[in-house]
Order: C-alpha cells, then sequence, then structure tokens
C-alpha cells in the first residue's frame, strides 16, 4: 500500500503537528489523573478539524494521523470517535460522542451530546440529556461518565452497527498509537536524563533492547492502524484493534518498570498516558473480543 502523502494531505499533517505543539507539556500545577484539554477542543473545534475525513481530499487515513498525533498531547479531548466514527454514521449527530459498552461507565459520557449504545452486537445511538448522565471518579486517565437512567435509543440496522465498529476499532488504534508513542518518548527522556552510576539509564544494554522492543510494538500499531484507515478493511480493521491492545500491556508494563518509584507518582506525567492506555484495553471486548473478530474476519 502506498503511504506516500498528497500535498494537501502534507499541508494538513504540519497543521496539526503546530497546533499540537501548543499543548506539548503538562502543567506544572496539575497533579491529577484526567488532563482535559478545554482551550485544545476550542482550538480543534473552530479550525473545523473534526470534520476533515469528509474532506475528500482529506478521507479518513489523514483524519486517523491526526487523531494519532493528538493522542500524544498530554491532554485529552474526545478526538477519535468525532473525527473517524462520526462521519461514518448515517446521520449527522452532534459531538462530543461516547461509547456506552454492555451498561459500563465510559469516557466522556458524562459530557456527551451523542452516546453509541453497544449490547452485544447491537449498535443503538441515543442522545442524552444533562440528567441522563452523570460523571464517576476514576484512576483512568479520561474523563469517566456512566448513564444514570434508560432513555430512548435508535438502533441502527445491522449494516450500519458492523462499519460502525469497523471504525470505532480504527479508532481504537489510532488514539492508542499516539498513548504508546507518548509514553514511550517520555521515557526515552527520563532514560536520558537519569543516572545511575555515573552514566545515563539509557547507556545500559539490557534497559536498551527493551525499550527498542516497545519501539517496535507501536510502530507495528502505528503501520497497522494506518493501513486500516486508509484501506477500510473489516479484517484490518480487527488486527489493527488486536495489535494495539496486546502491545498496550506489554508496553505500558515496561515503561513503568524503566521509571521505577517516578512511574507510580503524579508528579511525572508518565501516568497521563498509559492511564488512558488502561481504559482503552477493555473496549469493544478487550483483547479477546478483538482476537474473535480477527479470526473471523481474516482467518
Amino acid at each position: 500500500m502506498d503511504f506516500r502523502l498528497t500535498s494537501d494531505q502534507e499541508s494538513l499533517v504540519e497543521a496539526v503537528d503546530k497546533l499540537a505543539l501548543q499543548f506539548q507539556h503538562k502543567p506544572t500545577e496539575f497533579h491529577g489523573f484526567a488532563l482535559v484539554g478545554d482551550e485544545l477542543e476550542s482550538e480543534l473545534r473552530q479550525g473545523e478539524y473534526f470534520d476533515i475525513a469528509q474532506v475528500p481530499e482529506f478521507g479518513p487515513l489523514t483524519a486517523a494521523m491526526a487523531v494519532e498525533r493528538l493522542a500524544r498531547l498530554p491532554f485529552t479531548v474526545e478526538i477519535a470517535l468525532s473525527m473517524l466514527v462520526r462521519p461514518q454514521l448515517p446521520v449527522d449527530l452532534p459531538r462530543p460522542l461516547a461509547v456506552v459498552e454492555n451498561g459500563r461507565p465510559g469516557r466522556f459520557v458524562g459530557t456527551a451530546k451523542t452516546l453509541l449504545v453497544i449490547e452485544g452486537e447491537r449498535i443503538s445511538i441515543a442522545r442524552p440529556s444533562a440528567d441522563d448522565v452523570e460523571s464517576v471518579e476514576s484512576l483512568f486517565g479520561y474523563p469517566m461518565g456512566r448513564l444514570k437512567r434508560t432513555i430512548d435509543l435508535e438502533r441502527l440496522s445491522d449494516a450500519d452497527a458492523y462499519t460502525t465498529r469497523k471504525w470505532l476499532r480504527v479508532a481504537l488504534a489510532a488514539e492508542m498509537s499516539g498513548l504508546l508513542k507518548a509514553a514511550i518518548d517520555s521515557t526515552v527522556e527520563h532514560l536520558t536524563l537519569r543516572k545511575q552510576f555515573g552514566r545515563p539509564l539509557g547507556t545500559f544494554q539490557a534497559l536498551r533492547h527493551r525499550m527498542a522492543e516497545c519501539a517496535v510494538l507501536a510502530g507495528g500499531v502505528r503501520w497497522l492502524m494506518l493501513k486500516a484507515a486508509g484501506t477500510a478493511d473489516d479484517g484490518d480493521a480487527a488486527l489493527a484493534a488486536s495489535h494495539a491492545q496486546e502491545s498496550a500491556t506489554r508496553v505500558a508494563y515496561e515503561v513503568h518498570q524503566m521509571l521505577g518509584a517516578m512511574g507510580m507518582t503524579l508528579e511525572h506525567p508518565l501516568h497521563l498516558w498509559t492511564y488512558r492506555l488502561k481504559a482503552l484495553l477493555s473496549e469493544l471486548g478487550g483483547r479477546g473480543g478483538q482476537a474473535s473478530a480477527v479470526a473471523k474476519l481474516i482467518f
């Protein structure tokens, strides 16, 4: 598959990167779990970045690249569903979007204007009011919420549900790809600056080998995600999501090990990415669900 970008796509990627640089660092006064980026949300909305997948010159591939880049930021905003899933839905729906899967709390549910309610193989759309949802406390790096009561649902057709699930997998892989890259970069910075026995930790061969393995896993997630966004193939999407969740389990463990006690404190920003990864590990049926989809759609 040819991943060379057109001039229009290159310009869009450069614009996203320029925007992201403004939000690259965690505020020094923040020591919580979910760093919500209201200013980032405003910039993306004003620049109409949430609609780039619907522009023929850009399409889902460019949107997936934007999601991956923005997911590297310490700030969290509902990006992936709006950029990659919302354009594929049969009706135009207000954002932000959130997923409620089998009644569990979910990311951004407390502030969502549109809910995708997953019950087994069925997917329905709901338009909650402020009284229908509430925020819940969580250790995850996202603002979590839940449905407080039963609300009206508009069930998608089997065909639309099938398409929606595919793009949910692409969105999952795109977001996890960015989070993996950011977690690894943060760890590499620590290993470069932190010294032990008079030399940087990053010069020890055993640590370098482990970080190299993490980088290979993260690179595989990115390329599988880009392929899925480019081909819009069901099997590619399932494989990308499966590899993302499998890799995140390994990488999150490794990077926290590399930082030792610092990896478990709120002063260091690592948790802003790894705790978001942990939230994504159980989505769409988790690793078991993705493995079953890969077996069904590819093999």
